[in-house]
């Protein structure tokens, strides 16, 4: 018989990917087979030749689930589909039957499946089939992964929990992701104290880190629409800091700190040929991770050259610098299949700070 899961979340961004990503690792340690499902999938990409929810093709990707990747992402809205289902191009009954059939196939393969969900719990209501209606239809237990302190923690997930239960989905845990280490304790003790009577297991996923939430060179790449040059090999390099580099270029260099995004316009050859000169410098090339040259001014033909020589990572963009910097500092960082660093350094965090065991237990 096969254990399942439904991963949950009180919103976007709280970490349920990464949760997702990290109980696929801890669950291969104990179960031979063990597959993923994002039923519904709201963000598209082409993957093998099938039209998948990216997570879904990420996961598919990092764990060699080619075989099954026709099944992992049943539902997928795409442009337009909403509009479809609404003027009943769509049957009504479409999004249940594909994902109920791909849930049964699945666990008919699997000794452990992991559902991912998408959003809030609301989050699918356009064509019948959200979040919470999803884990009661395929019945598996859920677990709500929320992001904050105390008082936001338990304000989502109340608002939740009375979608989850009118859909008659057993919600069973709530995960707390991204608490800051200091308060962490203090955080759970009282998260704990507010649903003691729910009968709801309160645990804590990964502490908050910079490095997690900070984007690889590739992310920035496809965040901007550009392309990576110099070195492209080096695009799964993590930026823990964005930086503009308006002083002077002796003041920007000394105020570089480790694996630095540096924000130049294009019209600063003279920091644009040092930053370059000093790429082939181990101990700088550990501070910059790479450039984006921004602005409409061509760069000189010796600067071009020199750039090019050094392999160091740019993109270039005709946006204005402050452009770019206010657009990358509200990004918000999503795993991608070629993230091989920030996947193995969740994979060993998981390994000391989500307790599988319990949550296999209940299940």
């Amino acid at each position: 018989m096969c254990k399942k899961i439904f991963i949950g979340a009180t919103g976007q961004h709280c970490g349920k990917t990464t949760i997702s990503l990290s109980l696929m690792h801890l669950a291969r340690k104990q179960y031979e087979r063990v597959g993923f499902i994002k039923p519904l999938g709201p963000k598209c990409i082409q993957y093998r030749g099938l039209t998948m929810d990216m997570d879904a093709a990420m996961i598919s990707g990092v764990y060699g689930l080619h075989e099954d990747a026709h099944l992992m992402s049943p539902m997928t809205l795409t442009s337009g589909s909403t509009r479809r289902f609404l003027d009943g191009e769509i049957a009504s009954e479409y999004p249940r039957e594909v994902i109920l059939k791909a849930v049964r196939e699945l666990e008919k393969k699997n000794d452990f499946l992991i559902i991912e969900g998408a959003g809030h719990g609301g989050v699918g209501s356009v064509v019948g089939m959200n979040n919470a209606c999803i884990a009661s239809l395929v019945e598996a237990p859920v677990l709500m992964v929320a992001v904050g302190g105390i008082g936001s923690v338990i304000d989502a997930v109340e608002l939740n929990l009375a979608l989850y239960r009118e859909s008659k989905a057993d919600v069973r845990f709530i995960m707390v992701n991204k608490l800051v280490a200091e308060k962490k304790e203090r955080s759970l003790t009282y998260l704990r104290k507010s649903f003691a009577n729910k009968g709801l297991i309160v645990t804590s996923a990964f502490d908050y880190s910079p490095v997690l939430a900070h984007p690889t060179l590739n992310h920035v790449a496809d965040v901007l629409g550009l392309p990576l040059m110099g070195t492209p090999e080096e695009g799964t390099r993590i930026c823990h800091t964005i930086q503009l580099g308006a002083a002077s270029s002796q003041r920007v260099i000394d105020h570089l700190e480790d694996s630095t995004l540096l924000i130049v316009t294009s019209s600063r050859d003279e920091l644009i040929v040092t930053a370059s000169s000093l790429h082939q410098i181990p101990a700088f090339k550990q501070k910059l991770a790479g450039l984006i040259i921004s602005g409409h001014a061509p760069m000189s033909r010796i600067t071009q050259q020199i750039l090019e020589d050094s392999g160091i990572p740019y993109i270039r963009i005709m946006e204005t610098s402050s452009e770019v910097f206010h657009l990358l500092r509200e990004h918000v960082s999503k795993i991608g299949p070629e993230d091989k660093e920030k996947i193995d350094l969740i994979n060993s965090i998981a390994e000391r700070y989500i307790d599988f065991e319990t949550i296999d237990a209940i299940l």
